[in-house]
């Protein structure tokens, strides 16, 4: 009998850590952000490296101009002034591709994404839009101000993650 309780109590906790894993929090970004957004040209792995490298180069860019912008308002300053240059950036990243592009400030429609387990409203949101070639391919966009993404571009390159697993999960999930 003390086993079957054993038994039972191991199963519950690992349903309720897989649930609690598997629930997702909606999220709707605020009105005092401004999102960066890149979207590619196709979803060839071509267009979708093309559409990394731009947003690396842009990244790297913003920090160093958004650091430390204050408010919101200073970043919206900051953005306008700095358009031609940031033209320039994506111009010169695009230079052996051969396929035009669109760099714009504003409002734009973003669709639903869930990302980490987090789900973000679609909605128009302030951003700044950098579209590659037809923009028919999957987007890439992140929070610019307040700087979430860039303080990832600011991390570093090391990307080993470490994965814990439950042996006991994988095995329920197998079989049942």
């Amino acid at each position: 009998m003390k086993k079957l309780i054993i038994i039972l109590i191991a199963l519950f906790s690992i349903y309720l850590v897989y649930n609690t894993n598997e629930k997702q929090e909606t999220v709707k970004i605020p009105d005092s952000a401004i999102r960066f957004r890149v979207l590619a040209n196709s979803n060839s792995p071509r267009d979708q490296k093309i559409k990394e490298d731009v947003r690396d180069k842009m990244q790297n860019e913003l920090y160093t101009l958004l650091k430390n912008a204050k408010d919101i308002n200073e970043a919206r300053v900051l953005i306008n002034d700095k358009m031609d240059y940031f033209d320039e950036v994506v111009k010169s990243s695009l230079e052996e591709v051969g396929y035009s592009y669109t760099i714009d400030y504003g409002m734009h429609e973003f669709p639903e994404k869930t990302y980490k387990g987090i789900t973000y409203d679609a909605g128009e949101y302030e951003s700044l839009l950098v579209t590659l070639g037809e923009g028919k391919g999957d987007n890439w966009w992140c929070v610019l101000f307040p700087p979430l993404c860039l303080l990832e571009a600011e991390e570093t390159t090391d990307t080993t993650e470490i994965e814990y697993k439950s042996f006991i999960k994988e095995i329920i999930e197998k079989y049942f």
